[in-house]
């Protein structure tokens, strides 16, 4: 299986210019390519009958090379793979469009989510360096595994660069590669005790797989375990919703490019980055936890976007990152040889009694008890859940 890899790089004042020159070649490209196939677009729904053959990736490098490249001499300053790569980028994302998988691809503007992607020699030298194309060699800021790889992308968070590529691995352990899958995760419980993983466990090859767990997400808690456990959610937002939104305010009336302004759009990309990297962290330690110590992890298959849809719940929705939850759990579970079995969201877990199996006909959102009315058991709801969906793998 293919696993990233992602760390902060070291950079100069040299090496700072030769990126954001990179990501302006690879933005420049972008919006060239999605404003000729915009034409293309138009020009076959205005005339049917002389339609022209939407480009490739090729093709849009091929009139890139003509068209373009030779009146902007700029160009030249930068790897030639940098263009290459947005347009293939760029084609992909139409295919998803036409697929109706993705919306409309957007033009990018300077010091939005800036990146771009090197390919051909790409070479970790090393513990701590990585060669790539036209710009050299770049220092890291921890250990890089020792990896064969063809292709890189570096982007930006605020004021931090990063690169990440891809590798396969073919091992349960993650650590023979050099990189950290969260392996000393600890976890606040409920009750005051701490769920964690010991070093020493942390080190074996092979996870322990002796039991089926089910895991039921909630907006109060982030996840409550068939076992008992309630993991609390980070709430990093909400934590820092009210700066954030200071910070904003006080940037409204800044005149656009001062250099005031420049430094307050700084530092609220910075709390955006924090806010991020918080609820990242809580959900690497929570699923690394899961997939190595259970053999069987069971979850709903929840209608995140049909959730989000709810504006009274999507800001608190959003502050958990269900989606992202099951995309680290999905990959984990490979990564570390466990079984996740997602149940169909149709599937009545929180109506339906772990004691004696009645279901109940109606449930509210105020009901936080479980009490059933054919044996009289009561439970908290979160956690008949989480049993209820233990039993389906059992």
């Amino acid at each position: 299986m293919l696993l990233g890899f992602k760390t902060e790089l070291k950079l100069n004042k040299a090496q700072r210019t030769a990126v954001r020159k990179h990501c302006g070649v690879a933005r420049h490209a972008w919006n060239w390519g999605l404003a000729l196939t915009k034409q293309i677009l138009d020009h076959n729904n205005a005339l049917p009958e002389a339609k022209i053959k939407f480009p490739s990736a090729i093709d849009l490098h091929k009139w890139l090379v003509a068209l373009v490249k030779s009146e902007n001499e700029w160009y030249y300053e930068c790897s030639k793979t940098a263009p290459q790569q947005a347009l293939i980028a760029l084609r992909e994302a139409w295919k998803r469009c036409f697929n109706k998988t993705g919306g409309v691809p957007k033009f990018k503007k300077k010091g939005r989510r800036d990146s771009f992607t090197l390919e051909g020699a790409v070479k970790i030298l090393g513990s701590n360096k990585i060669q790539v194309p036209v710009i050299g060699v770049l220092k890291t800021y921890e250990r890089l595994p020792q990896v064969l790889t063809k292709s890189a992308t570096i982007s930006r968070q605020a004021d931090r660069w990063f690169i990440s590529f891809r590798f396969d691995v073919e091992t349960a352990d993650p650590s023979d590669f050099g990189v950290s899958a969260q392996s000393n995760a600890s976890l606040r419980l409920r009750s005051g005790q701490t769920l964690g993983l010991s070093p020493e466990r942390s080190r074996r090859a092979e996870p322990r797989h002796t039991d089926v767990v089910g895991v039921d997400l909630g907006v109060k808690n982030l996840a409550t375990l068939s076992t008992g456990e309630v993991i609390a959610g980070a709430k990093s937002y909400k934590k820092y919703e009210a700066k954030l939104s200071r910070m904003q305010w006080l940037n409204r009336n800044k005149v656009i490019g001062s250099a005031n302004w420049k430094k307050a759009n700084l530092q609220i990309a910075r709390l955006h980055r924090k806010i991020a990297n918080i609820r990242k962290d809580t959900l690497h330690k929570l699923t690394t936890l899961l997939a190595k110590n259970h053999g069987t992890v069971v979850i709903e298959d929840l209608n995140v976007s049909g959730m989000m849809a709810n504006h009274k719940l999507a800001k608190a929705i959003a502050d958990m990152s269900f989606f992202e939850f099951r995309r680290q759990l999905t990959y984990k579970c490979e990564l570390y040889g466990s079984k996740l079995v997602v149940v169909d969201r149709w599937f009545p877990s929180s109506k339906t009694c772990s004691n004696c199996g009645t279901k109940k006909e109606t449930l509210t959102l105020n009901e936080r008890v479980f009490e059933c009315d054919h044996c009289g058991f009561e439970i908290d709801r979160d956690l008949n859940a989480a049993i209820n969906l233990s039993k389906i793998a059992s």
